[in-house]
């Protein structure tokens, strides 16, 4: 059996948790057919994912939130970046949002028009299908 030695730094840990739900959410989008493209670099653009099917290509941002409140108000990270949707991922809970980029500056993930779903492929892609 393998074993992990490394020791990562708290900051270091925290990153790769965020990483590891943009892997995640390419994974079930990959498994429901979606072309998954991942950029090499992201910088400034605010695009964790690209999704394509034959004629189109989405722009996703992928976040990650370490409450286990729905009511939590998140911060528009993206500015006026040209994308088109945001997930957001709970870190301590078993559930997610779907949703479009909103302009204000913050906004409550239980929203209205944001699409809840649970933490599972099936799930998750039935979630995406009502965006």
């Amino acid at each position: 059996m393998p074993i992990k030695n490394a020791n990562r730094t708290t900051p270091a840990q925290l990153h790769y948790k965020h990483v590891s739900y943009e892997t995640l959410a390419a994974s079930w989008l990959t498994n429901d057919g979606w072309e998954v493209l991942m950029p090499l670099i992201d910088h400034d653009k605010k695009t964790d994912i690209v999704i394509a099917d034959d004629s189109n290509f989405y722009r996703i941002q992928v976040k990650s939130i370490n409450s286990n409140d729905e009511n939590f108000v998140v911060e528009n990270k993206w500015g006026d970046k040209k994308i088109d949707y945001v997930i957001y991922f709970s870190i301590p809970g078993s559930w997610g949002y779907i949703l479009r980029p909103f302009s204000q500056y913050r906004k409550r993930l239980s929203s209205p028009g944001h699409v809840r779903f649970h933490q599972h492929p099936v799930n998750f892609t039935k979630a995406f299908d009502k965006i």
